[in-house]
């Protein structure tokens, strides 16, 4: 069966294009949160009826379930609307090129010509007279410095493991973190009393190794042709969201072979039987869900097993969908222990802690560890060896042009005391 598309009138054909704005306007950041705290207000009130028609009737009414879960779904929508118009407006502009450097400017002219025209001896000049690791035309070239900074404050903005873990950059393709096992031997003294020998810390150190991550956006020739096109800027929002994705799953889940290790990925222990390189966790008691009788107290639980001086700085992470079934649970005064945020761009909270959405994060299912909470600033390192390179290739895929974009990054735990998790069974 065919569909019948309806003619547009020549009148239609003729109008202009609508204008397209680059950022939106503070009026609709604020309308758009407006809704988002409606939606939440909505959301509280189904989930209310819901709870209290389980009360009466022992299960809730099918209509008031599907209501709540309908208006859990927009608040997920909600909230995404009102992050996008954030981000849009927080994203910085790349130079204008008043105050760089003379020498910038003639890698980013040069960087230019590459990208729209395939013109590459200028940037082989440059980079060799820098002796630069990326002046092999089979390699690629480095983009522009701005460029490379674009791109790092887009991924920081899109990747929520990224956004509250610690970055370290680097020049070399390993980065070495020493620390101590057990530091020196210490005692209490009398003023005159002998002062023995002590034994002196033991040291271990950590590796994280730069792996290589790539992307490969494709344009036309038509686009690289136009001089309205800001090339710069167009690299930087096609390879954020490839480079996103993949680093979100490794930094969660990667096994550390050619990618970063995850912090799922390390070996786990009971919390009472906790021991360095391993992470600790505590069990729900409930095979693939949380306890229904005061499901909050193990999440408080999960709070007080890590130290004061991590919880400063925690946040929460879990997946979206886990999250809204989170949403619908009260403590014992009757209050919901996630709230929304409290203005445009902030994060929602979680028994007043700060949650990161992680889609990577597993489902909750049985023995799954889907939620994790501590300092990961100290507790998990991402490391960006400097540099990001580029490849034209204008043959691969006629008539379109790609470029073969790569970076290196590795990352890993490297404080096994700052992250716990919780496992969802019996223990």
């Amino acid at each position: 069966m065919t569909r019948h598309v309806p003619r547009r009138s020549r009148k239609e054909e003729e109008a202009p294009p609508a204008p397209v704005r680059s950022a939106p306007t503070s009026l609709e950041v604020v309308e758009a949160f407006d809704e988002f705290m409606m939606a939440f207000e909505a959301f509280k009130e189904a989930n209310d009826e819901r709870l209290r028609q389980i009360e009466e009737r022992v299960s809730a009414d099918v209509v008031t379930t599907e209501k709540m879960e309908r208006i859990n779904r927009a608040l997920d929508e909600h909230r995404r609307l009102v992050d996008t118009l954030v981000l849009k407006q927080r994203r910085p502009h790349l130079s204008s090129g008043r105050d760089t450097p003379y020498r910038d400017l003639q890698h980013k002219a040069a960087f230019e010509s590459y990208v729209r025209r395939g013109a590459e001896h200028e940037l082989r000049a440059l980079e060799a007279k820098a002796m630069s690791a990326g002046s092999d035309a089979d390699g690629g070239y480095l983009v522009p410095e701005e460029t490379e900074r674009e791109i790092g404050q887009l991924l920081s903005q899109a990747s929520p493991i990224r956004a509250i873990a610690g970055i370290r950059e680097i020049s070399a393709s390993v980065y070495k973190k020493p620390f101590a096992i057990t530091g020196p031997a210490t005692g209490w003294v009398a003023e005159t009393a002998a002062r023995p020998q002590t034994d002196g810390s033991t040291l271990a150190e950590l590796s994280f190794p730069a792996m290589e991550l790539y992307a490969m956006p494709a344009a036309t020739q038509t686009l690289l042709d136009d001089a309205a096109v800001d090339i710069d800027a167009w690299i930087a929002a096609e390879v954020q969201t490839a480079f996103a994705e993949q680093e979100g799953l490794a930094f969660v889940s990667g096994n550390g072979v050619n990618k970063p290790k995850g912090f799922l990925a390390y070996d786990t222990v009971a919390e009472s039987a906790w021991e360095w390189g391993k992470i600790g966790y505590l069990a729900t008691g409930v095979d693939g869900d949380l306890p229904s009788a005061n499901p909050s107290d193990r999440l408080i639980d999960l709070v007080y097993a890590l130290k004061a001086g991590y919880r400063q700085n925690a946040h929460w992470v879990m997946n979206r969908r886990l999250l809204g079934a989170i949403r619908k649970i009260k403590d014992a005064d009757g209050n919901y222990i996630w709230q929304p945020p409290a203005q445009a761009g902030g994060v929602s909270t979680l028994l007043n802690f700060p949650v990161a959405e992680a889609e990577d994060m597993p489902d909750a299912a049985e023995d799954s560890f889907s939620i994790a909470f501590g300092d990961f600033r100290r507790g998990y390192l991402i490391v960006d060896r400097l540099g990001v390179r580029i490849l034209r290739d204008p043959y691969s895929a006629k008539p379109y042009v790609l470029f073969y974009t790569t970076k290196r990054v590795g990352g890993g735990v490297q404080d096994f005391d700052a992250i716990k998790l919780m496992k969802f069974g019996e223990s």
